[in-house]
């Protein structure tokens, strides 16, 4: 019989969890920098153009798809996402649980899909917004408005707090990891065939999909899981409550949960980053990605399951807490507390 390891862990607030700059502790106090920021304009015309091509196609061209492409294509966009939600955030960015080589290699795979950028700079971006959120070392500083926070870091020069503090970061266990390693090598080729290419193909020679309505597709698949994954940087970050610390910005979302795969619980993230569940007391319905790690450690590929113990969530419900109750905990704390 397989079994899951979990571990439970009762830390003080600023310990830090293997040296990865990824612990609950104060976010550094720095001072505000004015700074010129030019414009990319490339990135400006490309992320218009993809948006106004997706929309319009959407539109006008929704009705001609074939059945079995709206069953594949947000199939493969939720693959996609497991491959950021479950591997470069939860395994890799903060080391939440471990995994054994064919599931790594495996999220290094479904991470290509998606088409964002190579795996070592987007763990480096995520580990320096939590080291310095909603500071000018945070690539995507949420104080900075919605749409800033949403594209609108991708569309300019980033602030030279970022690329000073940045480097700080420690990510030896990033540029040591072989598998990490071979998919940014390579990471072009692979993921030009992963996101576009094969998903494009697949209709097309599978089911006889018109080469219009494939291609479309996969423009719409990429807009949607881009949009969803700049959800928990955007929304996550100014509307919801803050049931766990009152003091960070992120906030419980639970539709970001619902688009990205379990990822808007941002307040409980935020406080417990090292948690595989990213979550309290997660049920599977708007947390799927807890789900697929909690599979695959039934199936012996993933360990060392990290989680906080039940009395370390409470005490920061009970006395960090901004009063409100938890989505995933309902009455749970306060039930405690009248117990007491």
């Amino acid at each position: 019989m397989i079994t899951t390891t979990v571990t439970q862990l009762e830390l003080p607030t600023k310990q830090k969890i293997e040296n990865a700059d990824i612990a609950v502790e104060d976010t550094p106090q720095l001072q505000s920098q004015d700074a010129q920021q030019p414009l990319i304009w490339r990135n400006i015309i490309g992320i218009a153009i993809l948006h106004i091509l997706g929309i319009y196609a959407f539109a006008v061209s929704y009705k001609e798809a074939k059945f079995w492409t709206w069953v594949f294509s947000p199939l493969y966009g939720i693959s996609a996402g497991l491959g950021i939600t479950a591997g470069a955030h939860r395994l890799w960015a903060h080391r939440s649980y471990s995994a054994k080589l064919p599931l790594r290699i495996f999220l290094a795979y479904l991470y290509c899909m998606a088409g964002q950028t190579h795996m070592y700079k987007w763990i480096r971006d995520h580990r320096t917004h939590h080291r310095f959120s909603e500071t000018p070392a945070d690539p995507h500083n949420a104080n900075r408005g919605f749409f800033f926070s949403h594209m609108g870091w991708l569309m300019m020069k980033r602030h030279p707090a970022v690329i000073q503090n940045g480097k700080k970061i420690d990510m030896s266990d990033i540029a040591s990891d072989p598998v990490i390693q071979f998919f940014d090598k390579f990471y072009e080729p692979i993921m030009l065939s992963l996101c576009f290419v094969l998903p494009t193909l697949i209709p097309v020679y599978c089911w006889n999909e018109t080469w219009y309505i494939s291609i479309h597709a996969v423009i719409i698949r990429y807009i949607w899981l881009l949009n969803a994954t700049f959800l928990v940087n955007s929304f996550a970050h100014m509307w919801g409550n803050r049931p766990y610390n009152r003091k960070l910005r992120p906030t419980e979302n639970p539709t970001v949960a619902f688009f990205t795969l379990g990822e808007g619980w941002h307040n409980y993230h935020h406080s417990f980053p090292w948690d595989y569940r990213a979550a309290e007391l997660g049920a599977y319905g708007l947390n799927p990605s807890t789900a697929f790690i909690e599979i695959m450690s039934w199936l012996g590929l993933a360990y060392d399951l990290k989680t906080p113990s039940k009395d370390l969530v409470k005490n920061f419900n009970l006395n960090k807490g901004d009063g409100t109750d938890s989505f995933w905990g309902h009455q749970y704390h306060k039930n405690i507390q009248r117990e007491r």
